[in-house]
């Protein structure tokens, strides 16, 4: 338990945020890499891409129909081999 703890200390400090560092005359300057450098300045924006419904239907339409026919398929093999077999239901009302 102790070592378990020992190695969260040691993985919070990795991962948790720098505190500020010192700037000219002793003033915190508080510096965060995504958005600024080291001195201080302040980064460009990063390139946008744009990601459109065509975008996002090449990549979903794929992997549902890859999905459907593993779905189908083992539908198939379970009922072969009569692990789950549906039952038919008469509505004889």
């Amino acid at each position: 338990m102790a070592s378990a703890l020992g190695r969260l200390v040691k993985l919070s400090a990795l991962f948790s945020p720098r505190t500020p560092s010192r700037g000219p005359g002793g003033t915190v300057t508080a510096c965060r890499t995504a958005v600024c450098t080291s001195s201080g300045a302040i980064l460009p924006k990063p390139k946008k891409t744009p990601f459109g419904p065509v975008r996002i239907a090449l990549v979903v339409v794929p992997f549902l129909y890859v999905g459907t026919q593993i779905s189908k398929n083992f539908a198939a093999l379970l009922e072969e081999h009569d692990i789950f077999v549906p039952e038919d239901d008469d509505d004889d009302d």
